[in-house]
């Protein structure tokens, strides 16, 4: 739940741009990446270099593109969400997206942003990020329009087996999200 309502949050505060990027395709981004396609926008897959599962499985999903976090897309973006907690994808964001795109950090922390040039942030891009949700964000997603069009892809995990999950989640080893049971 909360992975859908931060991604839901982050979506709508990307405002309403045809062409959206996310990057770090986890537990948050194949829920979100199902509700954009299903409202006809296109939306571009950004991994861990090297993740050709993960690439796969964003465009199973329907993700117009799929490549590396270093790659850029092969259009300019409206806006990028960020998901993965690593501060070097903002600049890489910021060049991914048009003059007067945004970028949206969604993350609860985020490793320090290294200096980029002011040129990537010129021409009224944006930077904001997702602090808190609202009653409302939690009753808009959770409407039969909203959440009623998505599969969510989860592996389970024995609570005691709560590392093996991080070691397979920084992998790659699993699509979609893990959860932990007692």
């Amino acid at each position: 739940l909360c992975a859908g309502l931060i991604g839901w949050r982050a979506y709508r505060m990307a405002g309403e741009g045809k062409r959206i990027g996310l990057y770090g395709f986890g537990a948050a981004a194949h829920i979100l990446a199902q509700l954009a396609v299903d409202q006809g926008r296109e939306v571009y897959a950004f991994t861990r270099a090297g993740d050709v599962a993960g690439q796969q499985f964003a465009l199973r999903l329907g993700c117009h593109w799929a490549g590396n976090s270093d790659d850029l897309p092969p259009e300019k973006l409206d806006a990028s969400i960020l998901f993965a907690p690593v501060g070097a994808l903002v600049p890489a964001a910021l060049k991914a997206v048009r003059k007067g795109g945004r970028v949206v950090c969604a993350g609860i922390y985020m490793s320090d942003i290294p200096s980029f040039p002011y040129a990537d942030l010129w021409g009224e891009r944006e930077i904001v990020s997702v602090a808190n949700l609202t009653r409302e964000d939690g009753t808009s997603f959770l409407t039969p329009e909203v959440a009623g069009k998505v599969t969510s892809h989860v592996v389970t995990f024995a609570l005691a087996d709560a590392n093996e999950a991080l070691r397979q989640l920084r992998e790659g080893e699993f699509e979609g999200a893990a959860v932990l049971v007692p």
